[in-house]
């Protein structure tokens, strides 16, 4: 089996348990921000103590980035901050697994970018699983309240899913091209030096934003780190798992293996948090996730 198909598979596996983490946490005091700062403020160390472990362990020196690393490290990292805030702030809209369905339609809206931005033709089967993703997203979108297809589609559940797919999109092609500017050919070096550069900026920035526009959250988080902790180090080592793959495959293909995260949190959402999940939600995350198998067929 291939790396890169390996290291999306646990990090598909670690991801599920932060996000379920993270749930647990935007519940209490801390708020979808602190709560998203948690999770980088804790994983930077770790990240740290990774990079520092197996720099020791190979003998191999720190390479240098080349100047394009930082500026797309810039755009991979914030993308990943608004992603989070957004998908955390849409587990308190619906249940756990419905919000990690919305944030998964990130692998159609990747296609969209790529069409719009760089001009990639998109196959006929791609335009299908586009289709078929938008009836997926439609009947996740229809809310107890909701009149009409229209005001379904303009929920605050389904903005801030869909919206943190696309956040995810542009943290997954930013940190793909962060890792590519990393002069080693070792693909666990230039993951683990890329998340310690990216989470210091993070956990920074956040810290800052913090400070300024919600006083207190930073001492909530510190005050939450008996839970926190394995928030960060769960963050830790699905980036991890990330970060290698995006340095072995195109950002497309690691994001479509990476649906198995839809099954893991359809159980999340059963088995631990007693979410009851109703017929036509499984059968949108049944369609949604048929449009990511032929979506995939049309690479």
């Amino acid at each position: 089996m291939d790396l890169w198909i390996i290291a999306t598979l646990c990090a598909a596996t670690f991801q599920t348990a932060r996000f379920m983490l993270h749930k647990l946490l935007a519940t209490g005091d801390i708020s979808a921000t602190g709560s998203t700062f948690a999770r980088f403020a804790y994983a930077m160390p770790a990240g740290l103590v990774v990079l520092l472990l197996y720099l020791g362990l190979t003998g191999t020196s720190l390479p240098m980035p080349a100047p394009a690393f930082w500026p797309w490290a810039v755009v991979g990292g914030l993308g990943q901050i608004l992603a989070t805030v957004l998908v955390v702030l849409a587990f308190r809209e619906r249940n756990f697994a419905v919000g990690i369905t919305f944030k998964k339609t990130e692998v159609i809206q990747t296609a969209l970018m790529g069409f719009v931005l760089l001009g990639e033709a998109i196959s006929p089967l791609g335009w299908l699983a586009i289709g078929i993703g938008l009836v997926g997203v439609l009947m996740l979108s229809k809310t107890p309240d909701a009149a009409g297809l229209w005001r379904g589609l303009r929920s605050r559940a389904v903005l801030l899913g869909v919206g943190s797919g696309f956040f995810f999109a542009v943290a997954g092609v930013g940190y793909r091209a962060t890792t590519l500017e990393v002069p080693s050919e070792d693909p666990v070096l230039r993951a683990a030096l890329s998340l310690v550069c990216v989470t210091a900026m993070q956990t920074l920035g956040m810290a800052f934003w913090l400070r300024w526009r919600e006083p207190g959250q930073i001492a909530a988080v510190w005050a939450a780190r008996g839970r926190a902790v394995w928030l960060g180090l769960t963050s830790m080592a699905g980036t991890m798992g990330w970060f290698t793959a995006f340095t072995l495959q195109k950002a497309a293909y690691v994001y479509a293996l990476g649906q198995v995260e839809l099954i893991l949190s359809l159980a999340a959402s059963v088995l631990f948090f007693r979410e009851t999940v109703t017929r036509r939600e499984v059968l949108g995350i049944a369609v949604l996730t048929a449009s990511i198998l032929v979506l995939v067929l049309g690479l």
